[in-house]
């Protein structure tokens, strides 16, 4: 998995498909918080058996997860929807901020694959190109140079290419918005 600093990119560079005048800031800090929200499986971790349903990288690393959870978080976060924050806009914010999780762990090189589609499907999933180092679940171990070599590695490949595609989006619909 990359780090919890890596999986905040993908939610920050949605922000510019989203952001209206009316969409309150704090969707963008949830859309962060829940893009790094399937890792908390690591709590249970010595009770749920590595590559099972509930093991890390499963239940919660899937797109069915990230539906039901977008959908709770858009709810609590906009009790009323308001002009230009519709519930429907800010869960399709919260869902791809949230299943981006698991598309970035399917793109390292460690572990034991995503469950995608759990709970429908308890087989896991590498993409074939997996340049992003594995984050050690460990804190000692991140603190160390193994930890140096992962921020390296999400810098260049989620980091760096995420900032070009906000910068994209936000060039492609300055016109719209002026």
């Amino acid at each position: 998995m990359p780090s919890a600093f890596g999986h905040a990119p993908p939610a920050l560079t949605l922000v510019p498909l989203f952001r209206t005048q009316a969409t309150p800031r704090r969707l963008w800090a949830l859309g962060v918080a829940c893009a790094v929200a399937p890792d908390l499986d690591v709590v249970w971790l010595g009770l749920a058996p590595h590559g099972t349903m509930l093991g890390h990288r499963g239940l919660t690393h899937s797109l069915a997860f990230a539906a039901a959870l977008a959908a709770l978080v858009a709810v609590a976060a906009l009790p009323r929807a308001s002009r230009g924050t519709s519930h429907a806009r800010a869960w399709l914010y919260l869902f791809l901020a949230t299943a981006s999780h698991g598309l970035l762990d399917a793109c390292t090189n460690g572990g034991a694959g995503v469950a995608l589609f759990a709970p429908f499907s308890s087989e896991r999933f590498f993409f074939p190109f997996r340049p992003i180092e594995v984050s050690p679940l460990s804190v000692a171990r991140f603190l160390s140079q193994r930890g140096v070599q992962v921020l390296w590695s999400e810098l260049v490949w989620v980091w760096l290419p995420c900032a070009v595609l906000a910068l994209l989006f936000v060039l492609a619909l300055a016109p719209r918005r002026q």
